[in-house]
């Protein structure tokens, strides 16, 4: 913070007092007033530079000085001896931040993407919004007439994928849009004025920005339809409606473990679930299949979910787990076989427990080699990934009738090993949704766990 000096100081208020019309006797009743102790005498004499004054006396001067000016229209002020600076930032990055959440304070959704060019203002940057759709192939625009970028093919869609930032040629910076660790979209960050792109300092603060803005895509959503609109690209029906809520998000994460789910198709799932809960010390996740997709298999499905929550929250060791989901199961009536795999992960040790019904055995994936997790515990290396996935996902079938199989999940396992877990879960299951040609008999869903130890 810079001090004004003492002599500049006496000469401004000098200055601002001469233009403030009061006489000494004024102004020193007014400095008496605000608390100060020195005579007029003194003050006098401080005005007229034959003597000085303590720093917090001269700052009550210039108080008094300043609410004289203030009651005169257009006067400037007298200054203190260090600035005083205004609550709200004017600009930078505190400010893109602070109009952020002011803007978002009572915003109906659809509103964001005027509050974000706001705020994009603040930081000399034109920003532009896209928001990853449901079945997370397409990064559609907030900005009307803007198109639609592929999540395969673009430049905005290798950033998604990788949940990254970079800047093309044309000196446009793109960085991934999250709400924590899960991928929402991506933001296009034109700079202007001569701001330099590769600035590291631009980037970090962008990366503030996106991450403010992803928490509000999401908080917003939870109370309006106009984001979700844009998002979603085909007609949900109302048991798909109520299954996709329940889910939880596609993608969690803490220091030592990074979840990644997919389920599809993801407009009509109907038989398959996943849920996860992650601590200091444990992982633990589940996926739960109902076969074939009908009314009775999503009843199925919902309410294996709901009992392993329910025990899971009851801190229920992992074995009281899948009993209590099969005990609720065989509660009910009419409703078809459920095949599943509950698993416990220690985040210290590294030692993975599961067990399973019906389900085929998780594939666990060393340094780029897959193999199948035939034990009901195995120990982990840094690094290895677990993949869970539900029968549909084999069994798809092209026009042929072949089966998607269990040898091109080992090798799209084998070649994405090093991915992010929830860009594995994607590419894996929009590959099973493009070898049946989109057309499922049953939901194909994946959850990817990575164990990275801190």
């Amino acid at each position: 913070m810079r001090f004004v000096p003492e002599e500049e100081q006496r000469r401004l208020i000098a200055a601002c007092f001469a233009r403030s019309g009061l006489t000494p006797e004024e102004l020193w009743m007014r400095y008496f007033a605000l608390g100060g102790s020195m005579s007029l005498f003194e003050l006098d004499a401080y005005l007229n530079e034959l003597a000085g004054l303590p720093r917090v006396d001269r700052d009550m001067v210039a108080h008094a000085v300043n609410e004289r000016l203030d009651e005169l229209s257009g006067s400037s002020r007298a200054p203190y001896s260090h600035p005083v600076r205004d609550a709200k930032p004017l600009h930078g990055p505190l400010k893109a931040l602070v109009d952020l959440l002011e803007g978002a304070h009572r915003a109906p959704p659809e509103r964001l993407p005027a509050i974000v060019t706001e705020a994009g203002r603040a930081l000399d940057l034109t920003i532009g919004v896209y928001l990853a759709d449901y079945d997370q192939d397409t990064l559609v625009p907030l900005r009307p007439g803007a198109p639609e970028l592929d999540i395969e093919s673009s430049v905005g869609g290798e950033v998604f994928r990788r949940a990254g930032t970079t800047v093309t040629r044309e000196g446009t910076l793109w960085t991934v849009l999250l709400d924590g660790v899960e991928r929402l979209g991506v933001l296009e960050i034109v700079p202007d004025g001569g701001t330099d792109p590769d600035d590291p300092v631009l980037r970090e603060q962008c990366r503030w920005l996106a991450a403010l803005l992803g928490h509000l895509v999401t908080s917003t959503t939870q109370y309006g339809d106009g984001l979700d609109a844009r998002r979603r690209r085909r007609h949900r029906g109302s048991p798909t409606e109520l299954l996709w809520q329940s889910l939880p998000p596609l993608t969690g994460a803490t220091e030592s473990v990074v979840i990644g789910a997919s389920v599809q198709p993801a407009y009509d799932v109907c038989g398959t679930v996943f849920d996860y809960a992650l601590s200091e010390r444990r992982a633990q996740f589940a996926l739960f299949d109902a076969g074939p997709r009908s009314a009775a298999a999503n009843i199925a499905a919902v309410t294996a979910l709901a009992a392993y929550r329910s025990a899971r929250h009851d801190g229920i060791p992992l074995d009281g787990q899948f009993a209590t989901v099969g005990a609720a199961l065989d509660a009910l009536p009419g409703v078809p076989a459920v095949t599943g795999a509950v698993a416990e992960l220690d985040l210290g040790t590294g030692l993975l427990r599961w067990r399973d019904s019906g389900q085929p055995a998780p594939l666990l994936v060393r340094r780029g080699e897959v193999s199948a997790v035939e034990r009901a515990e195995v120990r982990l290396e840094p690094g290895d990934l677990v993949a869970l996935y539900s029968g549909g996902v084999a069994e798809a079938a092209d026009r042929d009738g072949e089966p998607f199989g269990r040898h091109r999940i080992i090798r799209h396992l084998a070649e994405d090993a090093d991915g992010l877990p929830p860009e594995i879960a994607r590419r894996l299951t929009r590959a099973v949704l493009g070898h049946g040609d989109g057309a499922l008999r049953r939901d194909a869903g994946v959850l990817v766990a990575r164990w990275v130890p801190s």
